[in-house]
């Protein structure tokens, strides 16, 4: 049975990222034969040290503890048939752990799903900028013997420095995200948002027309916010709610439309859509800036919608919250749009494939 090493930061189900991009896929890659592996580098502990600020011993002890942890996956390289490296294996500058994954027997896959050769740094991480590498991306594709790209614009980078590039879309399992009706209030519209502490700057900047939306519609509409703990807003009556993996569905299931707003700038442009997927296979109608495979996911009007000014948004957010009818339209369609595109199901098949063909691959 071949043998696959996955190497990302993250544990099990605990990143958006790795969920969506491969763990998911894990158990129909065993169902067909394969043996799969997980070696992270960050524990639950962790977590809390990497974005904080002001702790410099504590970071430097976790990169230490990463490259050991590193040193360690060497043996466990030379026993696997494939290495599955998501983003990087090591979260600074250096190619070292790749370098000796390419001198190995196994066949090297290379995941990404953003603009990764961009710096784009956290606020509380800005001063580590420095151990970052804007190069080290097209490094790793050029030594790959096979790159997974989140989307076209992603895949046409990679096409630069590697011709052996598959675009997989970042996708959502179906069977689990569903849609659940009763979890939404009755003359109540909720406005929803889900993200992180590193994204709630998109959200921040359609809160002008939130709050223009607050004085027309008064006690009809409130918002949500997933994520963030930390954001608060008092005139639109929001508190930030954690992000946990047992509850998600079904405190994305209460809101009635999903925002997904973002900048138009190199590094939105290689988004994979994710937050609006999972919208929209629960059926809630979703509004995403018109940036990047936004713009392949949505059909304005017809599956979702697309809204650039903050005119765009107010008009389209009203006419939302004016007509449940076109809300169930919509989020039927998109639901559908999803099933057919953007689903484990609909990709599974394309995942499994590339993984043989990259076996039978001269090295």
């Amino acid at each position: 049975m071949p043998k696959v090493l996955f190497i990302a930061a993250h544990r099990s189900e605990r990143s958006p990222s790795q969920r969506f991009r491969f763990e998911q896929y894990i158990p129909f890659l065993e169902s067909k034969g394969f043996q799969c592996y997980l070696s992270s580098i960050i524990n639950e502990n962790d977590d809390k040290v990497l974005y904080e600020e002001n702790n410099l011993f504590k970071k430097l002890r976790l990169l230490v503890h990463a490259i050991m942890i590193r040193w360690k996956d060497l043996k466990i390289v030379n026993e696997s048939d494939i290495v599955f490296i998501q983003r990087e294996a090591l979260m600074i500058g250096s190619t070292w752990f790749e370098r000796k994954v390419k001198k190995s027997k196994a066949k090297f896959i290379f995941d990404f799903d953003d603009s990764i050769w961009i710096l784009d740094t956290s606020e509380v991480n800005k001063k580590w900028e420095w151990l970052k590498n804007t190069g080290k991306t097209k490094k790793l594709i050029a030594m790959a013997d096979l790159v997974f790209a989140g989307n076209n614009y992603l895949a046409n980078y990679a096409f630069q420095f590697n011709k052996n590039v598959v675009t997989v879309p970042t996708t959502v399992d179906t069977a689990i995200f569903q849609p659940d009706f009763s979890k939404k209030k009755e003359d109540l519209v909720c406005i929803g948002w889900s993200g992180s502490h590193t994204t709630i700057k998109h959200f921040k900047s359609i809160l002008p027309v939130l709050k223009k939306l607050k004085e027309r519609y008064l006690s009809k509409i409130n918002f949500l916010v997933i994520g963030d703990v930390n954001f608060s807003d008092d005139e639109l009556g929001i508190k930030g709610n954690p992000w946990r993996k047992e509850n998600e569905v079904d405190l994305l299931n209460t809101i009635d439309i999903g925002l997904m707003p973002l900048p138009n700038d190199q590094w939105s442009e290689g988004k994979c859509g994710l937050k609006g997927l999972t919208y929209m296979a629960l059926e809630i109608p979703t509004v995403m800036s018109p940036v990047g495979v936004n713009k392949e996911i949505i059909r304005h009007r017809e599956n979702g919608f697309l809204a650039d000014t903050d005119d765009q948004w107010l008009e389209t957010l009203s006419e939302l919250i004016e007509k449940p009818e076109l809300r169930r339209e919509i989020g039927k369609k998109g639901r559908i749009t999803v099933e057919e595109k953007y689903s484990v199901n609909a990709n599974q098949n394309l995942y499994f494939q590339s993984l043989l063909n990259c076996l039978n691959q001269k090295h």
